[in-house]
């Protein structure tokens, strides 16, 4: 059985406490002694009726205002599905309470009194919802028995719901009529309402599509904790934020950019052959990589941006406005940072939905800010995580949550900003800086099959995209040209190595060598960040003028012997003899892109970054 999470919105008094006490009756999910002290705590216990608001109102202070303060879950199931309600309240002074519990939810249930109508505070609700990512909306016109059950009035009331919801951006509204109080389409079909014919509002709870959305995204682990028990295990531990995991997967440790493969995947049961989100797990890595609480390990294939500086939707919860002037706590998934919002671009009008300008936000009023943080944040953005892409401001005198942030865009760490902490500039900071990965590029192949020419070329094609792209050849090594095979694979190593960790996409042009001698270079730039192109060319069409070309001047004679293996795993072969150069740079840069050495795909028409 699948789990559903959902909550109430709506204005007050809109009856969303009665409408989750009559789903728990009517599913028989109340022990005889509750019902019991709801009876006796009813204001009119003598004739019998029961406030079934109370189930979830249990604070003395809603009991005695007959308002919902704070949120109270509940747990019921079926025997189709699992419930977590959160029965939230409608009363604009604790829109805050509101805003926490829908952040989880998958659904919201939006409650309109069909006596009157669509209200500021229910418009708020689902702006808020609409902004948390909920992606279900229920509008349950309640009270429907107030108005005698009229279809002209849940007709008005869906017109006009439907219009507001259109300016919104939300789509995939439910709308359903009923009655809390007596039961009209909350578990059973009203007779009262014939001329409805849509499902009721638990058979909707029971068969609306959940649970997706979380397992299709990229990889995202927030580390909650690195677990050192010995010697011999050190593991991250935290909750899934999105996709799959599987021993064996590439990660990249966020913001350092460091890469490891996961080697382990342990839980409270033992090893997994895999996870998925929202489970919690104990990662294990390959590698001996600096992770920390507060770092992300995400896909490396699609990390998310690294930015100090973001745009955001805010709901601001607290008595005193937003004040620009000062810093506040910013908690996104495990971490936590000082950051000040920078400029109020507008502020929402909840009634039109149209930007309206201001300087500031008051209490429970939505607005798009733009935010920095003193230090990095690994952020998508919230309507592809609402994980990654959530945080909250805290102030940092009283301690108190004083607005909940979605984030919209994130504008990426560049140039002297895509400092590690500490101050020391690494190589994942020179890649945010040059704005594409480090590698070294080896072409493999005998003298004379036109290798320099290609790597030259691509150096200059990549040069005009704003490549930081170095051709290695036996000059800029300072040898001769018959260099000694261990002396050229050890300044090769060495060269590979100083390169990759600067920050280089290094073209290796070097006289032929033996399988060991590349090995020991891949070992220096590292496993993952050597490629080889092989340049298929056939040793009797070897030509001193390079392209692989031979000229009728020259004889077919065999050239010398050369010490050569060709490679084994070249991640591309070229048969340079029957192609033009520039198909072949053109080929170089596709395996480029599709390596993710460089950023993005425009590289493969001409384009920059």
């Amino acid at each position: 059985m699948d789990l559903l999470r959902f909550s109430t919105a709506g204005s007050v008094d809109d009856g969303k406490s009665t409408l989750i006490g009559r789903l728990l009756f009517d599913t028989k999910a109340i022990f005889e002694d509750q019902l019991d002290a709801v009876r006796r705590a009813s204001r009119n216990p003598e004739a019998g009726a029961v406030d079934l608001s109370l189930l979830t109102d249990g604070l003395k202070a809603e009991r005695e205002q007959g308002i919902t303060i704070d949120v109270a879950y509940r747990y019921f199931a079926t025997p189709r599905r699992k419930f977590i309600i959160a029965d939230t309240p409608g009363h604009e002074q604790y829109t805050r309470n509101m805003a926490t519990g829908a952040s989880t939810a998958e659904l919201a249930v939006i409650l309109v009194d069909a006596r009157h109508g669509v209200l500021v505070q229910s418009r708020r609700h689902t702006t808020i919802a609409h902004l948390l990512g909920i992606p279900h909306l229920v509008v349950a016109v309640n009270k429907m028995d107030l108005v005698g059950y009229d279809q002209g009035t849940f007709e008005a009331i869906r017109q006009d719901f439907e219009s507001f919801a259109g300016r919104l951006g939300a789509s995939g509204l439910t709308f359903i009529p009923l009655s809390a109080l007596a039961g009209d389409n909350v578990a059973t079909r009203s007779e009262a309402m014939p001329w409805y014919r849509g499902p009721t509002l638990l058979e909707h709870l029971e068969t609306v599509e959940v649970g997706r959305a979380l397992g299709q995204g990229p990889l995202r682990l927030p580390v909650q904790l690195v677990l050192r028990p010995n010697q011999d295990f050190r593991g991250f531990a935290g909750q899934l934020a999105a996709g799959v995991v599987r021993p064996g997967d590439e990660v990249m440790a966020l913001p350092s950019g460091r890469r490891s493969r996961v080697r382990r995947i342990h839980a409270f049961g033992g090893d997994l052959p895999e996870a998925r989100a929202p489970q919690s797990v104990t990662l294990v890595l390959e590698d001996e990589i600096d992770v920390s609480r507060g770092d992300l390990l995400a896909a490396a294939s699609a990390p998310p941006e690294i930015s100090r500086d973001l745009d955001a939707d805010l709901v601001w919860m607290d008595q005193a406005p937003l004040d620009t002037s000062r810093p506040y706590l910013v908690r996104h998934t495990t971490r936590a940072v000082r950051g000040r919002v920078e400029e109020v671009l507008w502020r929402t009008d909840v009634n039109t939905l149209d930007p309206v300008p201001a300087r500031a936000l008051g209490l429970n009023e939505i607005g798009r800010v733009r935010l920095s943080t003193a230090q990095p944040l690994c952020a998508d953005p919230y309507a592809d995580n609402r994980t990654t892409g959530a945080f909250v401001l805290v102030d940092l005198e009283t301690n108190h949550t004083v607005a909940a942030g979605m984030v919209r865009t994130a504008r990426p760490v560049t140039g002297s900003e895509a400092l590690v902490p500490g101050g020391r500039v690494d190589r994942a900071a020179r890649e945010a800086s040059h704005g594409h990965r480090a590698a070294a590029v080896w072409f493999a192949g005998l003298s004379g099959t036109g290798k320099a020419d290609l790597a030259r070329a691509l150096e200059a094609r990549l040069f005009r995209q704003g490549v930081n792209a170095y051709v290695v050849d036996a000059e800029r090594l300072g040898l001769g040209a018959s260099p000694e095979l261990d002396r050229l694979a050890d300044q090769a190593a060495l060269a590979a190595g100083l390169l990759v960790d600067a920050g280089v996409l290094a073209l290796f042009s070097l006289p032929g060598m033996r399988a060991a001698e590349r090995d020991r270079v891949r070992a220096a730039a590292g496993p993952r960040r050597f490629l080889q192109v092989h340049i298929d060319t056939p040793a009797e069409l070897t030509s001193p003028h390079g392209l692989g070309r031979v000229t009728r001047a020259e004889t077919l004679e065999p050239p010398p012997q050369e010490t050569y293996e060709p490679p084994a795993d070249a991640a591309l072969t070229l048969p340079l003899h029957r192609m033009g150069l520039d198909e072949a740079v053109e080929r170089v840069v596709a395996l480029l892109a599709r390596e993710g050495l460089l950023k993005g795909a425009a590289y493969l028409d001409g384009g920059g970054i």
